[in-house]
């Protein structure tokens, strides 16, 4: 009877070893290496500062226009934002290649980017910006593109200051632009001028605490005016 119980804990005793192998593996995957972040992609027409004079025209107001840019690395899909720079309104246009068809309107200002994207991640990459002028019936001369801010820049907090150099961009097709004047104040909608001027620099005053806003309506040798957006920036 002893030899049978001897023989009993043997075989459970051996069971248990051999089984207790078989925790010691990992049959757990290795987690997927991690996606590769997207590069920007560079955009190839419209051009920057330019008269888009190509693509089908469908009517009096309206022409489709071929945007096209080169590939990102990285990239699955992109999304292109093209705005007009007369209503702010902007379209987004999804494309899986290097270019894309849009309707627009003809005889606007347009300004358009390219968001470079990849599955599994939510990192993005965006292209610089470029403005063009979708071309209109009987049009000679363009009025400038809105201007473009460089100091302060919007959202901006400076240092205790009495004085602000406010800065600017302007660009025009026609390259026939003529003043710039500056409307400056605490108002969100400024109205108060801070006067005329060639240049794409002015002083203003300011005073601690404030918060100021600005915006630049630039005229070209035609008559031709575009107001820029409003900017804004605070004083500590």
């Amino acid at each position: 009877m002893k030899h049978i119980y001897k023989i009993g804990f043997l075989a459970v005793f051996f069971l248990l070893s051999c089984g207790g192998g078989g925790s010691e593996g990992d049959d757990t995957p290795p987690p997927p290496p991690p996606v590769p972040d997207p590069s920007a992609a560079t955009l190839v027409f419209p051009q920057n500062n330019t008269e888009c004079n190509e693509g089908t025209i469908l009517n009096d107001t309206q022409s489709e226009v071929t945007f096209e840019w080169n590939a990102s690395q990285n990239t699955d899909s992109y999304e292109v934002n093209i705005t007009n720079l007369n209503t702010s309104s902007t379209q987004k246009v999804t494309a899986t290649g290097t270019e894309t068809a849009v309707t627009i309107a003809r005889g606007t200002p347009y300004e358009w980017f390219v968001v470079s994207k990849a599955n599994g991640t939510n990192v993005t990459a965006t292209s610089s910006n470029a403005k063009f002028y979708n071309q209109g019936p009987g049009i000679e001369n363009y009025a400038p593109f809105p201007a473009d801010v460089v100091n302060p820049e919007r959202g901006t907090t400076l240092a205790t200051t009495t004085s602000v150099a406010l800065e600017w961009i302007g660009s025009d097709v026609d390259d026939d632009i003529e003043e710039y004047e500056v409307l400056f104040g605490t108002d969100e909608t400024p109205t108060v001028s801070l006067g005329t001027v060639t240049e794409t620099i002015i002083d203003a005053n300011v005073a601690s605490g404030g918060v100021y806003y600005w915006r630049v309506i630039t005229t070209d040798s035609q008559g031709n005016t575009s107001q820029s957006e409003i900017f804004e920036f605070r004083v500590n």
